[in-house]
């Protein structure tokens, strides 16, 4: 089993950092530095950790923001294309998961020297990644932050692309939200714009994932923007779409579906068949059915399925499910069949009783049957 990330924020990490600090400011003050970083970090989550050694570097850097900072960057290791998976444990400078709590504090004091808070931004997410500190800056002045940002995208450093777009992200996991782009995503389409083509996979994935997030809250914007860059689209480019269009596909969004060339499906369904009517909490629901196509033509078919599962006022909520993906010829039958576990996890909270699945296709939902959830043996 892999070590929680959480783990990456240790005392050793910190002593590393101690002494990289102290290295280019002789008056920093390592041991009083190691007790304050990591008192109380065992106790805590990564980003808890992340924040509890922010606050030991505000501490004992400097107290101008912009002696901070060229403290912070000297610190820095000299290689600028430092791969994400490193953890700050190097012997020529800082870099890796060691640069959260620099950024973050670049973050959190930005108003202090704001266009000095930027140029850190974009120093230290070259050895690690400053999507999360650099939140801090929109929020702060968001004009001022985001034409600044918008350069970034034609950076020569990928991770500078990155954070153009990764940074801007409306709902970007574990930071805080843009409420204003959840609002209007108009300042962060040029960033996507630009980065649309972008050589490296990994701003390419970030590029998707903004769209998808900005699906979640203006879903016809990220259609229309997805339909646009079909358009002699490059195999990469293509699959960009098919990601940043995931969620809009799960939802039946026509354009999204169109887009990806699945229309209205021509098909007859067998009766759903569970084969798990009772399904003890821990197991699985399994059911299949048998799909025909009535067409006489081949129809590409994007099958999901939804669990409606039971909330606590006996009502119940849809969860869809990805099942498969296929191109189905003229008349030809194909069965589909799933297994789905029922077990504990830290985003549902489970209720016993009738529950219901049923299959979509192409966006329109088909086929439901009741199943019951047992929770106790």
């Amino acid at each position: 089993m892999p070590e929680p990330l959480k783990n990456f924020y240790s005392r050793d990490l910190v002593a590393t950092m101690g002494d990289h600090l102290k290295r280019v400011y002789p008056a920093f003050d390592v041991a009083g530095f190691i007790h304050a970083a990591t008192t109380g970090l065992d106790a805590l989550e990564l980003k808890e950790r992340a924040g509890h050694i922010c606050d030991a570097l505000n501490r004992f850097l400097p107290s101008d923001l912009e002696n901070a900072i060229e403290v912070m960057l000297a610190s820095l290791h000299p290689d600028d294309s430092v791969e994400l998976s490193s953890v700050g444990m190097d012997a020529d400078g800082i870099r890796g998961w060691a640069v959260m709590p620099m950024s973050d504090l670049v973050g959190l004091r930005c108003a202090e020297a704001f266009d000095t808070a930027l140029m850190a931004q974009k120093e230290m997410t070259k050895r690690f990644s400053s999507e999360f500190g650099i939140r801090h800056l929109i929020l702060q002045d968001q004009d001022r932050a985001m034409a600044e940002i918008t350069r970034w995208a034609d950076d020569d450093n990928y991770h500078v692309r990155r954070l153009a777009s990764e940074g801007t992200r409306p709902r970007l996991p574990w930071a805080m939200q843009l409420p204003a782009f959840i609002a209007d995503p108009g300042p962060s389409l040029p960033i996507l714009e630009k980065l649309k083509n972008d050589p490296t996979e990994y701003v390419r994935r970030s590029v998707a994932n903004h769209l998808n997030d900005i699906a979640k809250d203006n879903g016809d914007t990220t259609a229309r923007v997805c339909a646009k860059w079909m358009e002699n689209a490059t195999p990469h480019r293509k699959k960009l779409i098919h990601h940043a269009l995931r969620t809009l596909i799960k939802q039946g969004h026509p354009l999204a579906l169109e887009t990806l060339g699945f229309g209205a499906a021509e098909i007859e369904l067998s009766p759903l068949h569970i084969q798990t009517p009772v399904v003890q909490f821990g197991e699985a629901l399994e059911f299949e059915s048998v799909i025909r196509s009535t067409s006489d033509r081949k129809q590409q078919l994007a099958i999901d399925f939804i669990v409606h599962w039971r909330k606590a006022n006996g009502e119940t909520a849809p969860k869809v499910f990805k099942l498969k993906t296929l191109t189905l010829a003229p008349g030809e039958r194909i069965s589909v069949s799933k297994r789905h576990p029922i077990r504990p996890i830290t985003t549902r909270r489970y209720y016993p009783g009738l529950q219901a699945v049923e299959l979509q296709v192409n966006g329109k939902a088909c086929g439901r049957h009741d199943f019951e959830l047992v929770m106790e043996n």
